[in-house]
């Protein structure tokens, strides 16, 4: 699910190099929050490492975003667990074996910080250091490091590698992650002009993509950096989408809640 050409039309999905009816369907689906509706259409091919691993990738985003279908998630994790047979495979459904026990860690379900590291760091020996999954890989690694470890050093490292990765295979979704928490790293360190121009990529790329569903935590983390009237308009803008795609990421409802109470 990577790709950055744009192909100067109208169609944002295309932009994220999307070449078949099927995948466009799939990224305007997980776009705007209906993970399972994607996964849906994964499973005629539900025994196919590549596949399989997808389908499993869209259900553990939906559990970050909505912090619900956890049992599913798991299901279709097993089942891609199952059917990888490279080493490559292999390593891909251990990162995504990481990132949902750090999903679930993260979001105070229940404490998988040990099984996220373990996990990460088996993918890290199966996934080479030129790989396709390694920027993500490498991305995820600095979540964790930062999130359930509190090793900003380490985090920061973890994302300009990832950075430099994506860079590098034209991955601009994840582009627009390692950006943001780069940036608020710098804004930890009171880094603001750093902080504001890493915030302003992110949303600038999710934007053109059409990633309706991290929009708005885009628009919110930009706007921490910003003056009124501005910071009020980003806000305004990111509670608007909020509400549009149902409260998802349910987690954003906490800094929206102050700006959005009548």
């Amino acid at each position: 699910m990577s790709g950055s050409e744009t192909t100067g039309g109208d169609d944002p999905s295309l932009a994220y190099g999307k070449e078949t009816p099927m995948e466009t369907a799939i990224w305007r689906l997980r776009s705007r929050g209906c993970w399972t509706d994607a996964a849906a259409l994964l499973l005629p091919r539900a025994t196919e490492p590549a596949a399989a691993l997808e389908r499993a990738a869209l259900l553990i985003e939906r559990c970050l975003y909505t912090e619900q279908g956890w049992a599913e998630a798991e299901e279709a994790l097993r089942a891609a667990e199952a059917v990888a047979q490279s080493d490559e495979e292999r390593g891909a459904a251990a990162c995504e074996r990481g990132y949902l026990a750090y999903a679930s860690t993260l979001l105070g379900v229940r404490d998988r910080a040990d099984e996220a590291t373990a996990a990460l760091g088996r993918a890290a020996a199966l996934i080479g250091p030129s790989a396709e999954g390694r920027p993500l890989l490498d991305y995820r690694r600095g979540l964790v490091a930062q999130n359930l470890g509190d090793s900003p050093q380490a985090a920061r490292a973890a994302y300009r590698r990832a950075h430099a990765g994506a860079t590098a295979q034209g991955d601009s979704l994840l582009l627009s992650s390692t950006w943001r928490h780069l940036a608020g790293l710098a804004l930890r360190e009171g880094e603001l002009a750093e902080a504001r121009h890493g915030f302003a990529e992110s949303l600038r790329i999710r934007e053109e993509l059409g990633y309706l569903v991290g929009t708005a935590p885009a628009l919110t983390a930009l706007a921490g950096t910003e003056t009124e009237p501005e910071a009020g308009r980003l806000r305004a803008e990111a509670a608007r989408l909020f509400r549009l795609l149902g409260g998802v990421p349910t987690w954003l409802a906490a800094q929206l809640a102050p700006q959005t109470a009548a």
